[in-house]
């Protein structure tokens, strides 16, 4: 639920806002291209090209740092990493198209507010248990707006990982690629968010969300329905999750668990919550949504495998509802969007999406009406607001690969 400090955000390269799925899915390719191009322009031919998507969550907001159920897919949107070993010395190049150039020693010391925080998390890490391939340099290019909640840092941590874990020559399974870049994300980034992100940016399988139990890290592929699409709505707003009431949010729910006696609100009902003492009212209610929200989302995903994407909308509807007023994560641009798409032609369910506050809405469209919803939420977001939106119809894609 993290996303790069700092960053501003603008589409990349040459994809252009508001297309449909096939453009989208042309995106990937295009970062890809451009990382290796970057590469040898200034060193020559890369050794690697590593690929990881970004995301966006289905349902099953804010559950997965309580041990619970999330249903993200991958989107046709990378961060690509172009590598090769340096001549010698001990430094790390690396050259980002969005970012600029920065070149720093393994044994330096980090700078969480620096947008390189993550890479050379990654390389810490890494070197902490035994995995050093030796100084490198390397050309970044990403699709993913940043700051949009959208999991540009899990893309980039998890890209990262598996450049330098092939420079190494070692092999990790993807579960141990996405632990080590919630690691980073924990222990030098700062901020204390679960592992929905990385897991499936590392795990994803092409056409499929993932149903996945943030306690065993066990992933089942689930089709989207056939007749139905879905869109990706930026409210063209940001915030820093670092800065936001997302650590607030997780506290409380420790409190409320521990009120409760149990490990994690993963293990709690409904009925538990008559417990915990009037003096805890705002644990209640962050605990009602995740007890609620992992219900809603092993329901989403059963209507999804059985084709039925309405009561799948309706859920999205529920939870968006929850996070707005249980969990209090919701802010006024996602609001607005999220009423203006779910009461636009096609649309069979919106919600927010990521960690809250700004960023994108997500929603579930009828396939044949995909356009004339787009449009209508296009014109109805701008006369409401005065900003123009970003819409992308978008189909699952497949997750990191090098």
């Amino acid at each position: 639920m993290t996303e790069l400090a700092g960053a501003e955000m603008r589409p990349s390269g040459d994809f252009q806002p508001n297309q449909g799925t096939e453009e989208a899915a042309n995106r990937a390719a295009q970062a890809k291209e451009r990382a290796a191009t970057h590469h040898k322009r200034r060193w020559g031919s890369p050794t690697l090209v590593s690929r990881a998507p970004g995301r966006v969550n289905l349902i099953g907001e804010h559950t997965d740092y309580n041990d619970g159920f999330v249903l993200p897919m991958a989107l046709p949107f990378d961060t690509s990493v172009a590598a090769s070993r340096a001549p010698g010395g001990s430094e790390v190049e690396i050259h980002s198209e969005g970012f600029g150039s920065v070149v720093f020693d393994l044994a330096d010391s980090i700078d969480s507010g620096d947008w390189s925080v993550h890479l050379r998390g990654v390389c810490r890490l890494l070197r902490e248990q035994g995995v050093d391939p030796g100084p490198w340099r390397a050309s970044i290019a990403t699709d993913i707006p940043a700051g949009a909640n959208l999991s540009s840092s899990a893309a980039l941590e998890v890209a990262t990982i598996l450049v330098v874990l092939g420079l190494a020559g070692v092999e990790w399974p993807p579960e141990a690629i996405a632990r080590l870049g919630q690691r980073v994300e924990n222990e030098v980034v700062g901020v204390p968010s679960g592992i929905m992100d990385q897991l499936i940016s590392a795990t994803a399988v092409s056409g499929h969300a993932s149903l996945i139990d943030c306690r065993s890290l066990h992933s089942e592929p689930v089709p989207i329905p056939t007749d139905a699409v879905v869109a990706v709505i930026d409210t063209s707003t940001r915030r820093r999750l670092a800065d936001s009431a997302y650590a607030d949010r997780r506290d409380a729910c420790q409190r409320a668990a521990a009120a409760l006696g149990i490990p994690s609100l993963r293990d709690a009902q409904l009925s538990d919550l008559e417990r915990l003492p009037p003096r805890l009212s705002a644990e209640n209610r962050r605990a009602r949504h995740v007890i609620t929200e992992n219900q809603r989302t092993l329901e989403a995903a059963q209507a999804m495998v059985n084709g039925d994407a309405q009561a799948m909308g309706t859920l999205m509807n529920s939870s968006h509802n929850s996070l707005r007023h249980d969990y209090e994560v919701s802010g006024p641009a996602l609001d607005q969007m999220v009423v203006i798409a779910q009461t636009s032609p096609g649309c069979l369910g919106a919600r927010m999406t990521g960690g809250g506050f700004a960023g994108c809405a997500v929603a579930l469209v009828s396939a044949e009406r995909a356009s004339e919803f787009r449009t209508s939420v296009m014109d109805r977001y701008r006369q409401a607001s005065g900003k123009d939106t970003v819409i992308w119809l978008c189909k699952p894609s497949p997750g990191g690969s090098l």
